[in-house]
């Protein structure tokens, strides 16, 4: 089961506050196995409960209603994380070839399985993390058991394919509402691993169909949409989250493997190459909230990595190195990775999935050595940062990444972005923007300080006609820094804004 009422990402963040930020180590780079040792010792500390062979929703080992699913009301992950938690375990194992993480694969499914005997669930995405995650771990162990489970969920899953929207298998098995990615990327992906582990061909058949699908509806030029809903041929809803880029990745790479069809290495490309330019900022992958989205980066990370690891793609690699280091360096005190790998993880509870992603990426992400603060690359864009009563747009063209803040007029509306930097020192804020209605004033804290009570945001000729202001001066700390522009009235702030990037240049130190 995933978000059933989403808008954008951007939107999504905007329903968050910031939460209370905790003062994190001074780490090196995440650079080494031992830091990946490291993660995975501190996550297994936090969550595993060896008696029940199961992980707990969240570090305090408290129900929370803000995910209040899974065994014994939520005290234990539910259906989707502990498939993803599966996963990690085997990216562990994998890295490592420790006998404890081998155990542990079986244990995860033996808990798992004594709680869910027959696998029933309403929903076919959740359905079908399990049948993935049970073909892979088939391929790990040779263990059967876990290829008659892939099987038998993916053939579940096949019984809701139909013409529908062209084709496709529907997310949810009673109520056939909603075609999506996330049901069909990973089923493309299993249907590859059967193929490869029963020599049946029927099953790479499958997955050709589903991905055909999915590239002739859900993908445009890289950009990898969310679903179809509606009557007729469906209407394309354009959320973007990264586990659908992960996933879609990860079935054209593996349909590659399989045939030696260099379209399908175009295509995983592609989607890369999109994801890797407009869900992040300052280089570093988007924050995508709490409760599932904690968890998503960490499929695109999969699968960014079997493309770069196996196929050549080297800037791929130098963005996973970033991302892991960056997130690493992150930690709080008892290991754990927060949710926004820009910024430091916040004290108190912490989910499993969103502690899990950063876990991931370390154990997959081959490591590069370096040490010291991971800088960002200086250019933030707004629809990317952390808003608050703030949301998206993109029809005014001219824009850079995939959007802009738009709607701008109202008191508590403002935006958050997380620097990182080599180095102190002071720094130009470029702040690219349009303002059809009239000049707009905005207010500036840098690091908690007031630098710019009423920032002037001079008029611009159109909402399509873009302009840049500029701050001089200002000094930024090495390591984490936080800047936020935001509408005060009672400072005199005013006027509707569009608000599109924002980057940082290094002007001289400290």
């Amino acid at each position: 089961m995933r978000f059933k009422a989403v808008t954008t990402c951007a939107a999504l963040a905007a329903a968050l506050l910031l939460p209370a930020l905790a003062v994190a180590p001074e780490p090196a780079r995440a650079a080494t196995t031992a830091d990946a040792d490291t993660a995975m010792d501190a996550f297994v500390a936090a969550y595993w409960d060896p008696a029940k062979k199961y992980f707990y929703t969240n570090s305090d080992h408290q129900i929370h209603p803000e995910h209040a699913h899974g065994p014994e009301g939520g005290l234990y992950t539910d259906f989707w994380w502990e498939a993803q938690l599966w996963e990690l375990v085997m990216d562990a194992y994998e890295r490592t070839g420790e006998p404890g993480y081998r155990q542990m694969i079986d244990d995860v499914y033996d808990g798992f399985t004594a709680y869910y005997p027959s696998f029933a669930n309403d929903y076919n995405d959740d359905i079908g993390w399990w049948a993935l995650a049970g073909a892979r771990a088939f391929e790990i162990t040779g263990d059967t058991r876990y290829l008659t489970t892939s099987t038998a969920l993916f053939d579940r899953l096949w019984a809701h394919e139909d013409a529908t929207f062209g084709g496709g298998i529907w997310w949810k098995n009673t109520v056939h509402d909603q075609k999506n990615v996330a049901t069909n990327a990973p089923a493309a992906m299993t249907a590859v691993r059967l193929y490869e582990a029963t020599g049946t061909t029927a099953y790479l058949d499958k997955a050709k169909e589903l991905f055909a699908w999915l590239a002739d509806r859900l993908e445009s030029g890289g950009h990898v949409y969310d679903h179809l809903e509606g009557p007729g041929s469906g209407t394309l809803v354009k959320w973007d989250f990264t586990y659908n880029f992960g996933t879609y990745i990860g079935a054209a790479t593996e349909l590659y493997e399989a045939t030696g069809d260099a379209a399908y290495l175009a295509r995983a490309t592609g989607a890369g190459d999109w994801a890797t330019t407009h869900l992040v900022n300052g280089g570093t992958i988007n924050f995508e909230g709490i409760d599932d989205g904690g968890g998503f980066k960490s499929l695109l990370v999969r699968g960014l990595t079997r493309l770069a690891t196996g196929h050549g793609r080297t800037e791929y690699l130098d963005f996973l190195q970033h991302n892991a280091s960056q997130a690493w360096n992150q930690r709080r005190a008892d290991g754990l990775v927060g949710p926004n790998w820009s910024a430091p993880a916040p004290s108190g509870n912490l989910q499993s999935l969103t502690a899990a992603a950063a876990v991931s990426a370390l154990q997959v992400v081959p490591p590069d050595g370096g040490t010291g603060i991971e800088p960002d690359n200086g250019v933030y864009e707004a629809e990317n940062g952390v808003t608050t009563e703030l949301g998206a747009e993109s029809t005014s063209p001219g824009f850079t990444g995939r959007g802009y803040l738009a709607g701008w007029s109202a008191a508590n509306q403002q935006v958050t972005f997380h620097v990182n930097l080599a180095e102190a020192g002071a720094h130009e804020l470029g702040l690219r923007y349009a303002a059809a209605a009239g000049e707009a004033t905005r207010g500036l804290l840098i690091n908690g300080e007031l630098v710019a009570t009423n920032h002037r945001f001079p008029g611009t000729a159109g909402w399509d006609a873009w302009a840049t202001t500029v701050l001089d001066g200002i000094d930024l700390d090495a390591g984490h820094n936080t800047i936020v522009v935001l509408l005060d009235p009672a400072r005199g702030n005013g006027n509707w804004l569009n608000f599109d990037r924002m980057t940082v240049t290094r002007t001289g130190l400290s």
